[in-house]
């Protein structure tokens, strides 16, 4: 698609994606924004979020549309809530964000350049627009996937407890 054209997307349009227990929903993708911009819906349940990981060479905004997480880098653990935007610089920390609340928690990401959103498609699965997975523990396929598909991507991933190792 042509970056002259104006795009609309809805849930018929968009594609979304499971990663671990969150869904991702992709409303502008790289192929749309001539690889320069991505916009995900993420919708996280309780107890979930991402592993912690860097990414080198693309900045990333989290906006709160619903709930609260807890942004966390080895320097600090920060609630952010909704009406928060959350913003990781250009070749940032290594970081990650929990859902710590009993409710799902709905974030706007947007990354620039794109590439984000390209991880999500090839190492998650397809899902309804909405729905989020069932929570099942990723196989040890699944994580070896995740980890060669994430530094495909530009992205390194650490283990879950990262943090809890490095004394923060």
């Amino acid at each position: 698609m042509s970056s002259k054209t104006v795009q609309i997307t809805n849930k018929e349009s968009s594609e979304t994606i499971a990663i671990g227990a969150s869904a991702y929903n992709i409303l502008l993708n790289s192929q749309s924004s001539e690889g320069q911009l991505a916009i995900i819906e993420m919708l996280v349940p309780p107890n979930s979020g991402p592993v912690p990981h860097e990414h080198k060479g693309f900045q990333e905004c989290f906006y709160v549309l619903e709930g609260e997480v807890e942004m966390i880098t080895k320097e600090s653990r920060i609630p952010a809530k909704q009406g928060d935007l959350v913003h990781i610089p250009l070749d940032g920390p290594v970081h990650c964000f929990k859902n710590k609340t009993a409710v799902n928690v709905r974030l706007l990401c947007i990354v620039a350049p794109s590439g984000l959103d390209s991880f999500f498609e090839e190492a998650g699965r397809k899902i309804p627009a909405g729905t989020l997975p069932e929570p099942t523990p990723p196989t040890p396929e699944q994580m070896a996937l995740a980890y060669q598909t994430a530094e495909k991507y530009g992205q390194k991933l650490y283990p879950k407890d990262y943090f809890d190792n490095s004394n923060s």
